[in-house]
C-alpha cells in the first residue's frame, strides 16, 4: 500500500467517525428533544451549526500551533 493510498484510507475513516460523532452526540439528541417536526429539522440544523463553530475553533486553534511552532520547539 503506498502513501497516498494509506492517506486516502485514514482521511476516509476520520469522516466516518466524525459522521457518526455528530449523529450520535448532536443529532440523534437533538431530534429527541422536540414533538414537532418542524422543530426537529431546526434542531438538527442548529446542531450542523455547534458543529461548523468547533471547526472554526479547531482550525484557529491549529493555525496558532502552526504560527508559534518554531517558537516552542527551538
Amino acid at each position: 500500500m503506498d502513501n497516498e493510498s494509506i492517506i486516502l484510507l485514514i482521511g476516509g475513516c476520520s469522516a466516518v467517525f466524525a459522521l457518526a460523532a455528530w449523529v450520535g452526540l448532536l443529532a440523534v439528541p437533538a431530534w429527541q428533544s422536540y414533538p414537532r417536526l418542524w422543530q426537529r429539522l431546526a434542531g438538527v440544523l442548529l446542531s450542523l451549526y455547534a458543529v461548523a463553530a468547533f471547526l472554526v475553533i479547531g482550525g484557529g486553534l491549529g493555525l496558532l500551533v502552526v504560527w508559534f511552532w518554531d517558537r516552542t520547539v527551538a
